[in-house]
């Protein structure tokens, strides 16, 4: 029950947020460099996110292999964590290159299948004032920064050690084995990611939302949702509930999550860039190898873009190419998804809409974007010119629970990536052996 589902959040958080008064909260540095046990001490009262992007809420991390990530941060009452001015320097790189002014979380819905219940988390069940204080443990290797929580639900105690700035490994960046004039040599890096996140708690559920940044320039951002199952839901409610525990007893009502994230774009610094869309076709001909074409198509004007077979899209900079001369752009790779096509909202995969500060949320929007408007993002595409496009991403997850599911819940992930096309001329890790590697390397014979 909706009342319900928001009391037992309210009391936990609460609960969380007086403990940490008792064990005292510790301070903030600036980079997610060191150990969350050995952070200095900090005021008793966290300070204010700066217009100018004051130390503790500045974030920057150089990775293996030389690339350096720059960017800020601030929390807000309804989407949480959101980061500003995220920019990328890999090395040869003479200055940072700017890619994100802003992202967030826009939504994350959560509608269950017997239609007795239906979810807004950000802007509907205090997502926001959820947030949880990380143990040590959870950040190994990082900082665990203090966030003021506005509207915190225990006034008097705001701040949450709940940031996490961190590096995780992630396996190979790279691998060419040997051959030709370098023999047997083989070239190898394995790869750190910086990783940033936070954990909130909605009703029996605790999403974790992380933001990846890699050395070679991809951004992956995911959320993933444990804690446990609702136990006021063991009712078979969908009439279709898979059995959860001895016999056939208790069924757990099968739900979706979601989750919408907003990107607003500043690539070079410009908020100004063009969307492009790709589709490629195979033919086949009797007695011939399959061919395939691949067509693009620039999106001047706002789109509600569906996935399909060998579709995809691009945001380009309108202001900056790299050094071969190629405009610099980042794709946008959805992760597995299962669309949910119940509201008009959700029937979409990726929204592209020209940028109006009062649309920030993908549903159940809480900003006066005047009358005739519309709450959702779907009923914001009516024909606009892009010109400062704004990217909206829609990842869903449909959750019918499975015995594993007890208790904890095992961490269920859904989300995307950015991944860089052309935003460096090479490899941006390439070892310098290899640094002239560039275009056509053959010699003529």
């Amino acid at each position: 029950m909706p009342e319900r589902r928001l009391r037992r959040a309210r009391a936990r958080v609460a609960a969380a947020l007086g403990a940490s008064a008792l064990i005292g909260v510790t301070g903030v540095a600036a980079g997610p460099a060191g150990s969350a046990q050995a952070a200095p001490k900090a005021p008793a009262k966290a300070p204010v996110a700066a217009a100018d992007c004051s130390a503790p809420y500045r974030i920057e991390q150089k990775l293996d292999g030389g690339t350096t990530w720059r960017m800020c941060w601030h929390y807000e009452s309804k989407a949480g964590l959101v980061l500003d001015d995220v920019s990328y320097q890999p090395k040869g790189e003479a200055a940072p290159i700017k890619v994100l002014t802003s992202a967030k979380l826009a939504q994350i819905h959560v509608p269950y299948d017997d239609g007795t219940n239906e979810y807004d988390d950000l802007t509907g069940q205090s997502f926001a004032q959820g947030l949880q204080q990380l143990d040590p443990a959870e950040c190994p290797g990082g900082t665990i920064k203090t966030v003021r929580v506005p509207g915190a639900w225990d006034p008097d105690n705001p701040d949450v050690k709940g940031l996490c700035a961190t590096t995780r490994a992630r396996g190979h960046a790279y691998r060419m084995g040997g051959g030709g004039q370098d023999g047997n040599k083989v070239y190898q890096l394995q790869g750190k990611d910086l990783l940033l996140y936070t954990v909130n708690m909605v009703g029996w559920y605790e999403y974790i939302t992380e933001w990846r940044f890699s050395g070679d320039g991809t951004m992956t951002m995911q959320v993933g949702a444990t804690g446990t199952l609702s136990p006021v839901d063991y009712d078979a409610g969908d009439g279709r509930g898979w059995p959860i525990g001895k016999g056939a007893k208790d069924y757990a009502t099968s739900h979706a999550h979601n989750v919408f994230w907003r990107l607003n774009f500043g690539l070079d610094g410009s908020p100004k860039s063009r969307i492009e869309q790709y589709d490629s076709k195979t033919t086949t001909a009797s007695g011939q190898k399959p061919k395939t074409k691949t067509t693009r198509t620039k999106v001047t004007k706002e789109l509600a873009g569906d996935a399909a077979a060998q579709r995809w899209w691009r945001v380009v900079s309108d202001t900056g190419k790299n050094k071969d001369g190629h405009p610099r752009s980042y794709e946008i790779v959805p992760g597995h998804t299962s669309k949910f096509p119940g509201r008009s909202y959700t029937k979409h995969d990726v929204y592209f809409t020209e940028y109006k500060k009062c649309e920030q949320f993908a549903s159940h929007n809480i900003r006066n974007c005047g009358a005739g408007a519309g709450k959702s993002v779907d009923k914001w595409v009516d024909g606009q010119t892009l010109k400062h496009p704004i990217v909206w991403v829609n990842i869903g997850f449909h959750h019918i629970a499975r015995d594993e599911d007890q208790e904890p819940m095992p961490v269920h992930w859904q989300g995307f990536q950015l991944a860089p096309r052309d935003v460096t001329a090479m490899n941006p890790l390439t070892p310098s052996a290899l640094s002239d590697h560039n275009g056509n390397t053959q010699q003529a014979g």
